[in-house]
């Protein structure tokens, strides 16, 4: 990924836009992602899906007939943010309402859940169905805490083929969520991948070794073994996969072997053959297979096996007319709309930030937030290496790139903002452009938590301790809310309550407000480094708790660092202060 050299922060943006060049009879750019080229018939569902990039043809190359409608495209390994989904699904919105469909991944399940919530309020009938083929991500007993891997292709057919034949929304659901309950995958890696810009992967395999159960986002696997011969290899992947054959499913497949990056085709058909006649002698007949690049994780060097278990009803949808870039069934007819004219959406009320008179105290409270903001900023940046390595140990290691993005955006944002500007319009305008240009599950709880910082200071006066605290405490409420977590889950909470605790306690005692803050810093920079004891039981980490022993959580030691910076510039004003 780093031959053809390009700068990272557009390296999305650009790889779209050739991607549209090179398919502009199939394809077209819309805000956020792509979009097919021919429209929906009027009432027709939206199949609206997608994540992060780095995966193609996942998920923008399988936009098209009888394929899903659009694809909201992140950054790398990073989720959209609400703001793109809401825009995707506008651009093709047909009057049949919206189903969207991705990984289980907290970032995604976040944003595409706003952006959900946000449809439903224009009035518009949204649904959701989220992929979770991956078993070795959570046991059978815990399939819904499972993650979308090479399945998401499976799920999203489905859901397209159903919606091309006219479906209600109701029956889309229905048929993705059935088609969801029929897969199962597995992969192996045998190296990392290495996102653009980068110089070393993600992680490593051992010389000689495999590692099952990888991750698509740069996850390495739950466990490292010495690398098997095709045949012994085709069974290692099956016999998990079989184990966990679904009640009632009859005996024909569609088996998809997946090439995750550098594990090429012809390879990819070795493994295939002996991955077919395991299954002929199992009883199991195989139709409609795929056998090639499906869902990749840049240039991994690893494959995946996906079973979907077919019925009448999913065969039929399986093999139904569909015409994509990167995947194709009989013949289409392709009511092409030449110039690509977009329909234009409604506004939502939420998306605009009104900036009416703010008091003299909220604008204080605003140029002092542009400052710390920018400091914050610049703290992160020094540290980014640091925290994408500690993110690699158990995550994609993307955790120092994504936090500087969104402090960047966030910074621009605020600056752009009138002099006059309050603290609330402030803090949301540099939340939602953290949000958007993140991504990510970070990028969804620092933009929300902003959001509500700002406007719950605003409304106590926007000043003194008890404001602060509020604030502050109103946040840490909105970050449990969206990302679900709860205190000893190893996440950046487990900083964020301990903070909140003691600055409420220094605060209620009568401390000056930068006693308050350094005391509250220090309880969560010492909680932080508390969370390497803790396994993850949330987010891509959760799979890799054993390996994320012994490291502190990366959300954590960013929230810690963040809000040690901001003590450090109170202690500063205030020793500035004693001195006028």
């Amino acid at each position: 990924m780093t031959r053809i050299v390009s700068d990272p922060d557009t390296f999305v943006a650009e790889a779209l836009d050739g991607l549209v060049l090179a398919h502009s009879q199939e394809l077209r750019r819309v805000d956020g992602g792509v979009a097919r080229r021919s429209p929906l018939s009027s009432g027709q569902v939206a199949v609206v899906v997608g994540g992060g990039s780095g995966h193609y043809p996942a998920f923008a190359g399988i936009v098209g007939v009888g394929m899903p409608a659009a694809a909201v495209c992140g950054n790398i390994f990073s989720s959209p943010s609400a703001g793109q989904a809401v825009r995707v699904a506008r651009a093709v919105e047909a009057g049949g309402g919206v189903l969207f469909s991705y990984g289980n991944y907290a970032g995604d399940v976040i944003h595409f859940g706003e952006a959900e919530r946000r449809l439903r309020d224009e009035g518009l009938d949204v649904r959701t169905v989220l992929v979770t083929d991956d078993i070795a991500s959570a046991p059978a007993a815990e399939a819904a805490q499972r993650r979308g891997i090479a399945g998401d292709l499976c799920v999203f057919r489905i859901a397209g083929a159903a919606a091309e034949r006219g479906d209600s929304l109701d029956a889309v659901e229905r048929l993705a969520r059935h088609a969801n309950d029929r897969t199962r995958t597995i992969g192996v890696a045998f190296s990392g991948c290495t996102v653009p810009g980068a110089s070393e992967p993600l992680f490593e395999v051992p010389e000689g070794m495999m590692s099952i159960g990888l991750g698509i986002h740069g996850e390495p696997g739950i466990r490292d073994v010495p690398v098997q011969a095709a045949p012994e290899l085709a069974r290692t992947l099956l016999e998990p996969l079989l184990a966990e054959r679904p009640q009632g499913a009859e005996s024909r497949v569609a088996l998809l072997v997946n090439g995750l990056g550098t594990v090429k085709y012809e390879e990819l058909f070795v493994l295939f053959g002996h991955l077919h006649r395991e299954l002929e002698q199992a009883g199991i007949a195989v139709t409609s297979p795929l056998c090639g690049e499906l869902v990749t994780s840049l240039d991994m060097g690893g494959v995946s096996v996906t079973l979907l278990w077919l019925d009448d009803e999913l065969e039929e949808l399986w093999d139904a007319p569909a015409a994509s870039p990167a995947f194709r069934r009989g013949t289409v007819v392709d009511a092409s709309n030449p110039d690509g004219a977009e329909r234009p959406g409604p506004i939502a009320v939420d998306e605009v930030i009104e900036h009416r008179q703010a008091s003299a105290s909220s604008q204080r409270a605003a140029e002092t937030a542009r400052e710390l903001l920018a400091l914050a900023r610049d703290a992160v940046v020094e540290q980014a290496d640091s925290l994408g390595a500690l993110d690699a140990i158990a995550g994609d290691g993307d955790h120092g790139i994504g936090m500087s993005r969104g402090l960047e955006a966030a910074v621009a944002a605020a600056s752009s903002l009138p002099a006059g500007a309050g603290l609330s319009a402030l803090l949301t305008a540099a939340g939602e452009a953290w949000s958007e240009i993140a991504g990510g599950t970070s990028g969804a709880l620092w933009g929300a938590a902003l959001s509500t910082f700002g406007r719950v200071a605003d409304d106590a006066g926007a000043q003194g301790g008890e404001a602060v605290s509020a604030a502050v405490t109103a946040a840490r409420a909105r970050i449990a809310q969206l990302g679900g977590a709860e205190a000893g889950d190893k996440t950046m909470l487990d900083a964020l309550l301990p903070f909140d605790v003691a600055l409420r306690s220094a605060v209620a005692e009568g401390a000056p407000v930068a006693t308050a803050l350094r005391q509250a810093a220090s309880a969560a920079s010492g909680a932080a480094q508390e969370t390497a004891s803790l396994r993850p039981r949330k987010g891509r980490a959760r799979p890799l708790a054993e390996k994320s022993l012994g490291h502190p959580d990366p959300g954590a030691v960013s929230f810690a660092l963040i809000v040690e910076t901001l003590a450090d510039w109170a202690d500063a004003d205030e020793h500035t202060e004693e001195q006028r």
